[in-house]
């Protein structure tokens, strides 16, 4: 029977646990597409639909809700910003799941999580490289 085992543990103590996956759910609002094992995906998006769902009330608990998770002001500025208004119209199913391969070191289902929204249009080359540095600058202030 699996009466009260909400969650996977992962093999991990629960504060491991949980900053492993706030630090995926910062790098699936950051980059939108992610590669991680089977497991940690399917935990992974329990908690990014939550936090998603939490997001779209878009008022200051909602905000210190969210931070709590999302620790680095970039990634929590740009998931209220460009990320929950393409989310609005969806009531629920903001991420995505799918099985991708093996891995051959311990067999390891690898899957990819991403979120159901409109990818970004690409830049050209040079403003892609001063994208990169400038987040790089941001990420080493907001430590």
């Amino acid at each position: 029977m699996k009466h009260q085992k909400k969650t996977n543990k992962l093999n991990r103590p629960k504060p491991h646990r949980e900053s492993m996956l706030a630090n995926l759910a910062s790098d699936l609002f950051e980059h939108r597409v992610i590669e991680t094992t089977h497991a940690r995906a399917c935990e992974l998006r329990r908690l990014a639909d939550r936090l998603i769902t939490i997001a779209k009330a878009d008022n200051l608990a909602a905000r210190r809700l969210v931070g709590r998770t999302i620790r680095i002001k970039s990634i929590h500025k740009k998931l209220f910003t460009e990320i929950i208004p393409n989310l609005q119209d969806r009531n629920s199913g903001y991420t995505r799941v799918i099985k991708k391969k093996i891995r051959r070191g311990d067999g390891a289902t690898i899957s990819v999580v991403e979120l159901l929204t409109p990818r970004p249009e690409k830049l050209d080359e040079k403003s892609e490289k001063a994208a990169k540095k400038s987040r790089k600058k941001v990420g080493a202030k907001d430590k």
